[in-house]
């Protein structure tokens, strides 16, 4: 009977091998080693929120100060009391609330049949008529206001919520992007469905749109926050207080000769607050979207 040994020399390098993968394993990181740069670099964005946050809590006297405070040195909620207690409060809120759910619900219906009838159908003019439409959003706001406000002005709408929600009724970065998504779906899905006598609109409402949410969910975060933060637009078109909007209404805090700093740092928490939770709850749907989307012709 034979019996096999192992020289000295192998096993101490087993050993030496086993120790060193051993050594190796003891030295992984319980999560990617990206996060080292990300996790330093989102502090630092996150930086202006939490002076923001900050700042709502300090007492005009601490603004007025010099040098400035960076630091509260204790809660004052006078700012806050100051805001929610100015009548006009609410109304500002609630025309904030209506201009920018119409935006978004229009830009959702309109967004979603221009991107599928460019993406699935073929008409003369298609391809001019979307070259037309992507040209539009290089065309800056300046140059549009003028003859917007002509327009509104000649359909009466002038002061009226109508005047900030009918220039919002569908934008072209809302049909571009659906049509991107929709690009990518598979054409077998619809086609099944035409074999089962489903029309257009009823394979758009049945198979398309239910694959899109997340091409959906991002148009309507933008959507919002872009009409939320609008302050432009509505000081042009809107000269009664009872029909401003919530970032127009903040304006009126400051003052030429005195501004309270401290309502206005607690109103914009308080207008900050709704853009951040609808782009939490729809996080995940708008990266989806993201990386789904192409550049397909």
């Amino acid at each position: 009977m034979t019996t096999t040994t192992t020289p000295p020399e192998t096993g101490h390098q087993h050993t030496a091998a086993a120790s060193a993968a051993t050594g190796r394993r003891g030295l992984r990181l319980p999560f990617n080693a990206s996060h080292l740069f990300l996790a330093p670099l989102a502090g630092l964005f996150a930086l202006p929120l939490l002076w923001l946050l900050a700042s709502s809590v300090m007492s005009d006297a601490q603004f007025n100060r010099f040098p400035p405070a960076l630091v509260p040195s204790g809660i004052d909620l006078s700012g806050y009391r100051y805001v929610l207690g100015n009548g006009m409060f609410p109304r500002w809120l609630l025309n904030s609330m209506i201009v920018s759910a119409v935006a978004v619900a229009s830009n959702l219906v309109f967004g979603a049949l221009g991107g599928y009838a460019f993406a699935r159908m073929r008409f003369g003019g298609s391809r001019v008529l979307l070259v037309l439409m992507l040209a539009t959003m290089a065309v800056p706001f300046q140059l549009t206001m003028i003859p917007t406000f002509l327009v509104m002005k000649n359909l009466g709408l002038i002061d009226t919520l109508g005047a900030l929600i009918v220039p919002s009724l569908v934008t072209p970065f809302a049909v571009f992007l659906l049509r991107q998504f929709f690009l990518s779906l598979p054409r077998e899905l619809e086609e099944a469905a035409w074999i089962d006598g489903c029309s257009r609109l009823r394979v758009l409402w049945a198979i398309v749109l239910p694959l899109a949410r997340p091409a959906l969910a991002t148009v309507a975060v933008l959507t919002f926050l872009t009409t939320w933060n609008d302050l432009t637009w509505p000081l042009i078109a809107i000269n009664h207080d009872t029909q401003y909007t919530l970032q127009l209404g903040l304006t009126t805090f400051q003052g030429t000769h005195h501004t309270r700093w401290s309502a206005v740092m607690a109103g914009n928490v308080i207008t900050v607050l709704p853009v951040m939770l609808a782009f939490l709850a729809a996080q995940k749907t708008f990266i989806r979207s993201l990386t789904a989307t192409g550049l397909k012709g």
